[in-house]
């Protein structure tokens, strides 16, 4: 089972490494980890996916709280939020293949970022899973990426109650 936590912590540097290295002491696995600045000056935020039990994620937030330059961490699991992630992925487009491709990303709202002769690169921010279905409707038309690129998700809670509340 999946558990996404938010942290806020000092930019500074190891703070990553510190919180990472945790995870890795106790044994959970880090599914997606973004990490960039935040809404506060000197402050990142992390967006932290680690495959573990409820009981368990109670345990690495208590354990990520105790971590020097953590400034407050929280669990979103169960909490009304908005979950996207970015995906690039480029394709190997040649003028027969290009129309057909162009309306699959018309379709998904995929973006043209990079368009060449022979390959275009396209940008998609979604939910998990209309980014996966983007790539199987891709590979239905006998259509492979060359390159893909995911983000990993990023959540933020609905409403009016910041995590840095």
């Amino acid at each position: 089972m999946y558990h996404t936590f938010i942290a806020l912590v000092d930019d500074k540097p190891g703070v990553l490494n510190r919180v990472v290295s945790l995870l890795r002491r106790l044994n959970y696995n880090v599914v997606s980890l973004t990490a960039g600045p935040c809404e506060r000056p000197s402050v990142t935020r992390m967006t932290i996916v680690a495959d573990a039990s409820p009981d368990a994620a109670h345990r690495i937030r208590a354990s990520m709280c105790k971590l020097r330059n953590v400034l407050r961490v929280d669990s979103i699991d169960g909490h009304a939020c908005v979950t996207l992630e970015l995906a690039l992925i480029k394709i190997a487009a040649d003028a027969t293949s290009r129309e057909r491709l162009l309306e699959l990303a018309r379709v998904f709202r995929a973006d043209v970022i990079d368009l060449n002769p022979d390959a275009l690169t396209l940008q998609i921010t979604a939910a998990e899973n209309k980014i996966e279905a983007f790539l199987k409707a891709l590979r239905a038309h006998g259509i492979e990426a060359l390159e893909i690129l995911r983000s990993g998700p990023l959540a933020m809670r609905f409403g009016h109650e910041p995590v840095t509340s």
